[in-house]
């Protein structure tokens, strides 16, 4: 079973971090999926106007304390790529894990920098 929640009034990403959240959804969903064998995905999207918040919760088999102790597997970037994804758009990812219980995984943008900004007036310049 998988599914979405949207929380908040909906709001428009700035374009240079939007691609960047749809990778780290897409893979946290993946991992749910693929490898914790998970029977129920839940995500979660939480607008407000301190930022954005994307939580992605199974019910999967969970990620070994040592994999996250790692940042990973090695040969392998899903943890250690939505960490980078999220530092560089200015973020912050934390990953819950137990096992036989499942995984969550939470991106935290600040308003600030995950909002195109509205309602800004351009000032106009007056010649003569």
């Amino acid at each position: 079973m998988f599914d979405v929640a949207v929380e908040g009034a909906s709001r428009d990403l700035n374009p240079i971090l939007r691609d960047d959240v749809y990778r780290i959804a897409g893979e946290a969903m993946r991992n749910a999926l693929e490898h914790a064998q998970a029977r129920r995905v839940e995500v979660e999207v939480h607008y407000d106007k301190h930022g954005l918040r994307l939580r992605v919760r199974d019910d999967g088999k969970g990620i070994d304390p040592e994999i996250l102790r790692n940042q990973g597997r090695s040969g392998h970037f899903g943890v250690q790529g939505m960490r980078e994804r999220a530092k560089l758009v200015g973020g912050r990812l934390e990953i819950w894990s137990e096992l036989d219980s499942g995984t969550e995984v939470e991106l935290s943008i600040p308003a600030s920098i995950a909002y195109v900004a509205s309602g800004r007036r351009q000032s106009k310049t007056r010649i003569g």
